[in-house]
């Protein structure tokens, strides 16, 4: 086994989550459904960009990298691996992780699609219009992945939502073959019922083959996943398939299964939920860390409903809050 370098290592979308408000009738000259999420090819990525207002937010974002993040402000040592462009947004994307102390050292597509981009349009009502262009992230393959640096991580976590691409899914199980022969654990995010939707068999596949470890999803993903309207069927499916899972179930907190035993936590309490985007990235963060460090499931599934509490009581996928502190402050003790 390589000396451990890494708590966590994610592998996903790299994306730039470019970030502006915009002044009522925007969305209807633009020809935009509110709330809806759109995704654009680059011709008309650029052409939105260019039309955002001046003052926008740009930042690195995607689920497994908003993880890493989370990770990060719990005080682990997290790394990222996704494809960006050599672009300005590209050097937003290594620029922005190496502030918040996530290593990331993939090469840049020197040719080929620009950097991926969300452009998420806030609305005066605070309503959230989101036009993803996915670009470079796409094109990672399994020349991306350095054995070195998946043998040195504890874990490493996979979202579903990268799973299109053929390079890319090659890409992931070459990253699990590395973690399990350096005898480190694997896992997987479900991402969303419809990646489950799409690829229920072979989501499927690399669970019950063992090729992850850790599953992660939420209660709709796992319906879909099972074929099933019972929540309890599918925990059912799940402990007969997952070595380990954890699921989360909104405010009723979150569940782990494994060997046959069920642990459920409740939701820290969130007075005011302001966007829940990112709750499932940042779960997956106070887990995976807890996990990495030997706790018990019990304090795992604390720590990940801590992080999501924290994520969707502000705007924005990423904590805003240092982690590490309010878990010391809760006597949380990842």
């Amino acid at each position: 086994m390589a000396e451990t370098r890494f708590d966590v290592l994610t592998i996903g979308n790299a994306i730039v989550d470019v970030i502006a408000p915009i002044e009522d009738g925007f969305l209807e000259r633009e020809g935009l459904v509110e709330g809806i999420m759109h995704l654009v090819d680059a011709e008309r990525s650029a052409y939105l960009y260019e039309r955002m207002p001046a003052h926008k937010q740009q930042i690195s974002g995607g689920s497994s990298g908003n993880t890493a993040a989370g990770v990060a402000s719990l005080g682990g040592r997290a790394s990222f691996i996704g494809k960006v462009a050599d672009d300005d947004l590209g050097d937003v994307f290594a620029a922005d992780l190496d502030r918040i102390g996530v290593h990331y050292g993939v090469s840049r597509l020197k040719e080929g699609p620009a950097t991926a981009r969300s452009m998420i349009l806030l609305s005066p009502d605070g309503e959230r219009t989101m036009n993803t262009y996915l670009g470079a992230c796409h094109q990672l393959t399994p020349a991306d992945i350095k054995e070195d640096e998946i043998g040195a991580a504890t874990v490493t976590y996979m979202e579903g939502f990268l799973w299109d691409p053929v390079e890319a899914k090659k890409a992931f199980v070459t990253a699990a073959h590395y973690a399990h022969k350096h005898e480190r654990a694997t896992a997987f995010t479900l991402s969303d019922p419809f990646c489950v939707n799409r690829y229920r068999e072979e989501f499927l596949d690399l669970i019950r083959s063992r090729t992850i470890d850790i599953v992660f999803g939420n209660i709709e993903e796992l319906k879909s996943l099972y074929q099933t309207s019972s929540f309890h069927d599918a925990v059912q499916g799940i402990a007969r398939d997952a070595e380990l899972a954890a699921i989360t179930m909104g405010a009723d907190g979150a569940m782990v299964v494994a060997d046959g035993e069920v642990i459920t936590v409740p939701a820290y309490p969130v007075p005011n939920v302001v966007d829940v985007t990112g709750a499932g990235d940042l779960f997956a963060s106070g887990f995976l860390l807890a996990y990495a460090r030997g706790r018990e499931f019990r304090t795992a599934l604390q720590a990940g409903c801590l992080a999501a509490s924290e994520v969707i009581s502000h705007i924005g996928a990423r904590p805003v809050a240092d982690l590490r502190a309010l878990a010391a402050q809760i006597g949380v003790a990842i």
